[in-house]
């Protein structure tokens, strides 16, 4: 019997109080996100008074999460200086704060004594995990489940470590 694996956006609708995300790449060249990488570096900035331009469907995805009473919290572990793609998730990030995330920074020099698992995850509702998998270029290479208690908890306490190490993005200068 073969079982329906469940999309990024149905495991968010199914989040009853919590969706946590650990970054700690200092780059990624998804699909989603080249083009707007490319129009940063050429000069674009997002305008804050400009809400239609911003990153959508995933904004909306947020706002609708969030509006639930979902609360959702991102935490990035970034070199430092920190690299150009860095300046420009930064920059745009006031978009992710605006749809209701809360984010925070950690410098990677304040991280060395945290045990991280070995890739990016989400976690909702504390209960299931979903690691993101990415080539050493940075593109998506796909994800994995696991609800193991170990895998949980280790990522629990990953998360919330960095998170209180953490420097909130309205503090955080790059």
């Amino acid at each position: 019997m073969s079982q329906t694996v469940p999309s990024f956006e149905e495991l968010l609708d199914s989040a009853t109080h919590s969706a946590v995300h650990l970054e700690m790449r200092d780059s990624y060249a998804v699909d989603y996100e080249r083009s707007g990488f490319a129009a940063w570096r050429e000069g674009h900035r997002l305008d804050p008074n400009h809400r239609e331009s911003w990153w959508r469907p995933w904004l909306d995805l947020v706002s609708r999460t969030v509006g639930r009473g979902v609360v959702m919290r991102r935490a990035r572990i970034v070199s430092e200086p920190v690299s150009e793609y860095i300046q420009f998730e930064h920059s745009g990030t006031f978009t992710n704060i605006a749809a209701g995330e809360q984010v925070r920074w950690l410098p990677r020099r304040q991280a060395s004594d945290i045990a991280l698992p070995g890739n990016d995850f989400w976690i909702f509702d504390d209960r299931l995990v979903e690691f993101n998998h990415f080539t050493g270029d940075g593109d998506g290479a796909g994800y994995e489940l696991s609800e193991d208690p170990a895998v949980v908890k280790l990522c629990s306490t990953a998360f919330e470590t960095v998170w209180d190490r953490g420097i909130d993005h309205e503090e955080y200068r790059v």
